[in-house]
């Protein structure tokens, strides 16, 4: 029997929610593989970076400056760790060497000889759960170089062309949509562009003025901890505390005054790069508002771990410009600025939007 025409449109919508609902439990559970995508997506940005000004200034093709860049940057990173990687390793060693005397001296300061010693007692009991998490330590590590390892060559695989899996992403859209779609994209890509541009300038810079001002008060290891305090910068507002931990722990073995000197470098550190750094690096990247990059953090690390906590800030930077482009303009009709959008486009609704009469 025939179905009616209000029946089968009843059905055909039922049908289009459930395969909706299908779509976003199967990307829910591949949330780590679009991370690693997404990260992906970052070092072919990088690569790109690298290669634009090479192709203008030598007059090579696209993909003779991409391979130029790949290779200068790895050789970069080879000279980097041939001048310095001796100095950084033993750095690191004596850091490693060092962290557990200045835990015993915090532990003795104040009190807390009995957690140690219930923390050694379980960790000699065989059927502890503490060896269960050294092992699972073990087997997190394995997994992060092999997600590095996944992340250079979707990078690398990506940078060569993009405008391949450009086309293939816009083909997911509706014809009809296309080009809100792909406007959207390039905006974007654009706004990750400055926003590397803008966050790679900040994490060289804290990294350096961190490294000399330790290595000013005498806290062993400056190069390794300058460099973790660079990379750290990398996640806004939680890094930079990580960070701090291990510098204040070394502090604590020269006693409280090289403790407070330690301290007050990190904090002086952080109002530099937050009043002077940051704001003269956004003016010509991107700006986000600190009170939502903090809870896209904290959003992130919930939802994805802390692969999230990692990738929070560009992924805040990209909701931000399809919040801004496809709901605030494009919806609401709001004249905005959209952070990445070209000056042709500023302020003015876009494809697709009606106008709101003031």
């Amino acid at each position: 029997m025939a179905l009616r025409q209000g029946d089968a449109d009843l059905l055909r919508r039922a049908l289009l929610l459930i395969g909706l609902g299908a779509l976003v439990l199967l990307l829910w559970q591949i949330q780590d593989v679009l991370l690693l995508v997404f990260a992906s997506v970052l070092v072919a940005i990088i690569l790109r970076l690298i290669a634009a000004p090479i192709g203008r200034f030598l007059h090579l093709s696209e993909g003779w400056a991409l391979t130029l860049a790949a290779l200068l940057l790895a050789g970069f990173l080879g000279v980097t760790f041939y001048l310095f990687g001796s100095e950084v390793v033993g750095q690191g060693k004596e850091l490693a060497r060092i962290l557990p005397e200045a835990w015993n001296a915090f532990k003795t300061r104040f009190g807390l000889e009995a957690f140690g010693q219930e923390v050694a007692e379980q960790a000699n009991n065989p059927q502890s759960a503490l060896l269960f998490n050294v092992a699972g330590w073990v087997f997190s590590a394995g997994a992060i170089v092999v997600n590095l390892v996944l992340v250079i060559v979707g990078g690398l695989y990506i940078a060569a062309a993009p405008e391949l899996y450009r086309k293939g992403l816009l083909l997911l859209f509706p014809e009809k949509r296309r080009p809100l779609a792909e406007d959207t994209l390039d905006t974007a890509g654009n706004a990750l562009r400055l926003w590397l541009i803008g966050q790679l300038g900040a994490m060289v810079l804290v990294g350096t003025l961190t490294a000399i001002g330790l290595l000013i008060i005498g806290i062993p290891a400056p190069l390794a901890l300058g460099l973790l305090a660079g990379l750290a910068e990398f996640v806004p507002l939680v890094g930079p505390i990580a960070a701090a931990v291990p510098a204040l722990l070394l502090a604590m073995g020269g006693g409280i005054e090289t403790m407070l000197w330690t301290a007050a470098l990190y904090l002086l550190v952080q109002q530099v790069e937050s009043n002077v750094i940051t704001p003269l690096i956004q003016h010509r990247t991107v700006d986000i508002p600190p009170a939502l990059t903090l809870f896209a953090v904290i959003a992130a690390g919930v939802a994805f771990g802390a692969v999230g906590i990692v990738l929070a800030a560009p992924l805040a930077v990209l909701a931000f410009v399809a919040v801004k482009k496809l709901y605030v303009r494009e919806t609401l009709g709001e004249t905005t600025k959209v952070p990445g959008e070209k000056p042709s486009g500023r302020g003015k609704p876009r494809i697709g939007a009606r106008r709101v009469r003031a």
